[in-house]
């Protein structure tokens, strides 16, 4: 085999691994400032008064709030007692084999803390948080509410906001600050978990 062929098939190979290095490395530059907005996003809070607090759900244990959305719920109230929304929109649909919604169990959860029946609006249909905004945006055309204040984890926000503008809410950030995703152990996880919905987000918006 001649030389130059030999030199030849080397230099390709060394080209292949320059893109391939270089394409990792865009990749990894991507994920890094991605995690990097959805953790400082997540900082913000747009406190202010609107029509309504949207609660985001995050599951249901029989017919009570799990851990993570009873602090969600609890700060949809504390916006409400406290004059920040006219108005709570439980979000939240029958996960599997579930008995009751995760918008009717925080619907009687809100009740039982003296939130007023008739301030609360639910939608039992989505089971993601595309699908909470969706059916939520419906909520506030039927009851004709203006703008919103979206509750959720702080690094949920990020996501749940695009997806707001998306549906056409006018919203704002309210963050609940007593999240359960505090520690490195719990807080990473989350994360990565957001960190993969983000961004397979942004690439179903592209198409």
């Amino acid at each position: 085999m001649p030389a130059s062929y030999r030199n030849g098939n080397c230099v390709m190979r060394w080209k292949k691994r320059q893109v391939i290095s270089g394409i990792l490395l865009l990749l990894l530059i991507w994920i890094l400032a991605s995690a990097w907005q959805i953790v400082s996003f997540g900082r913000k809070s747009e406190l202010r008064e609107a029509d309504a607090a949207i609660v985001l759900g995050a599951g249901v244990v029989g017919r009570e709030p799990s851990p993570v959305f009873r602090e969600r719920i609890r700060h949809g109230i504390w916006l409400y007692e406290n004059g920040y929304a006219g108005c709570i929109i439980m979000t939240g649909g029958y996960g599997d084999g579930a008995v009751c919604s995760e918008a009717r169990a925080a619907k009687e959860y809100a009740v039982s803390q003296g939130v007023p029946a008739e301030d609360i609006f639910i939608e039992e249909e989505s089971r993601i948080t595309q699908e909470n905004m969706y059916y939520a945006r419906l909520l506030m055309d039927e009851h004709g509410l203006k703008d919103a204040l979206i509750v959720s984890d702080p690094l949920h926000m990020k996501r749940a906001m695009l997806m707001a503008s998306d549906y056409g809410i006018p919203a704002y950030t309210s963050p609940t600050p007593t999240t359960r995703f505090v520690s490195l152990r719990t807080k990473l996880p989350f994360l990565a978990r957001e960190l993969f919905f983000y961004t397979g987000y942004r690439i179903y918006r592209i198409f």
